[in-house]
């Protein structure tokens, strides 16, 4: 990564309009947020913001609305939310950007917050069109960048904009891009990767990557499942990915060609569906009717011995079906050893990926990671090796 300006107490901000990207792309049902974590990790910037005396201009989207007005899609109930978590009132702008909302923009009061309606009612947004960037551009002097999540996407937004207006990288921008080069160039060693998920041909790019620069590979959830298939085992009515057989073989040759520790389970919790009773069954003793649903004892012992050797730890992607009490057992455990680990300092742990930090939330450790992403595709695809168009964007040319 090219060198880049972020927020810092150096800058002289008062009275400057500072564009504010950030993702408040969350749950809302009935026009109640059901989950808050997204809107909660950008608060140190709005009120760094309102300390320096900025004028404070917040743009995101939620959900795809395609170009046209979705009145369940506005941001009004984040707005009204964010204004109870700041204690401060905020300008809320239902209509599109115009001369007027230009003027309004420079008409607030320094230290003040306006948030605009969500982006995406504008279709330019998504297709990345020029003059929607130029004309967001002129609501702010400067552009912050604070939605990480969002920085995979070519959108006018995230990336265009840059050509109109000066960036920078918000705090939490430059913490998640540094856990992500931290732990695939610089990691205290042992490095550890617990990687789940349902599919591996999404997962294929990032575990070619960093077999490549990590010790252990521990693979669960039902990517887990075609591992185990393709070492022969029955995996009865269990979620699998077909046609894998090379992608399957790829890993396994890779890791022994690198040197890299490939994990898969050992042991499995199975049930009959979804409402009946686990049961603990080693590979051998699947049967066709049997349907894999966590991981068992002799695979959490594995993995938290493992954990216990290691120095960083990244997490994407849970054991099991978590959502379900019974089911949730290996990620649960998972989840206190990485935590116990980090608190007796031993540890540098990262997790990152919707499920995962759903995951944790459920078991009460959302504050006990050494760093917690709520990004999915960006977090994601930046452990691939692949460049963002948002970080991109970012650069400074020299």
């Amino acid at each position: 990564m090219d060198k880049i300006n972020y927020l810092d107490n150096s800058l002289q901000l008062e009275g400057k309009r500072v564009l504010l990207r950030v993702d408040f792309n969350v749950p809302i049902n009935n026009g109640i947020i059901t989950e808050l974590s997204r809107i909660e990790k950008v608060l140190p910037t709005i009120n760094f913001l309102i300390k320096k005396k900025a004028k404070i201009i917040i743009i995101s989207h939620v959900g795809r609305p395609n170009g046209k007005i979705v009145i369940n899609l506005s941001l009004k109930p984040i707005a009204e939310k964010l204004s109870t978590l700041i204690n401060k009132n905020i300008f809320f702008l239902k209509e599109f950007i115009e001369s007027t909302t230009i003027e309004k923009s420079k008409n607030i009061s320094n230290g003040e917050v306006m948030m605009l309606e969500n982006l995406r009612f504008n279709k330019e947004e998504e297709l990345n069109e020029e003059c929607f960037a130029k004309k967001l551009s002129k609501l702010g002097d400067i552009y912050v960048n604070e939605a990480f999540s969002c920085s995979h996407r070519d959108h006018a937004s995230i990336s265009k904009i840059t050509d109109y207006i000066k960036p920078f990288a918000g705090t939490e921008l430059m913490k998640e891009i540094n856990s992500i080069y931290m732990l695939t160039d610089s990691a205290k060693k042992p490095v550890t990767c617990i990687i789940g998920g349902s599919k591996i041909s999404t997962k294929i790019g990032i575990l070619n990557n960093l077999i490549k620069k990590m010790e252990n590979i521990v693979i669960v959830g039902a990517m887990a499942n075609n591992f185990i298939k393709h070492k022969g085992y029955n995996i009865g009515k269990s979620v699998f990915e077909t046609n894998t057989e090379n992608l399957e073989e790829e890993v396994i040759k890779l890791a022994k060609l690198k040197n890299c520790n490939l994990v898969i389970p050992q042991d499995v919790l199975v049930s009959k569906n979804l409402n009946s009773a686990g049961k603990i069954k080693n590979l051998t003793e699947i049967d066709d009717t049997d349907l894999i649903l966590d991981i068992g004892s002799k695979t959490i012992e594995t993995i938290s011995n493992i954990i216990d050797g290691s120095k960083t730890v990244l997490w994407n992607g849970p054991a099991g079906y978590f959502e379900i009490e019974k089911f949730s057992q290996g990620s649960n455990k998972i989840a206190k050893k990485i935590v116990e680990n980090t608190k007796n300092k031993s540890l540098i742990s990262i997790a990152g990926g919707g499920d995962t930090v759903a995951a944790i939330n459920k078991f009460g450790y959302s504050n006990d990671f050494t760093y917690l992403s709520t990004a999915g595709g960006a977090f994601l695809e930046l452990l691939e090796g692949k460049i963002l168009p948002g970080i991109k964007a970012l650069e400074i040319n020299e």
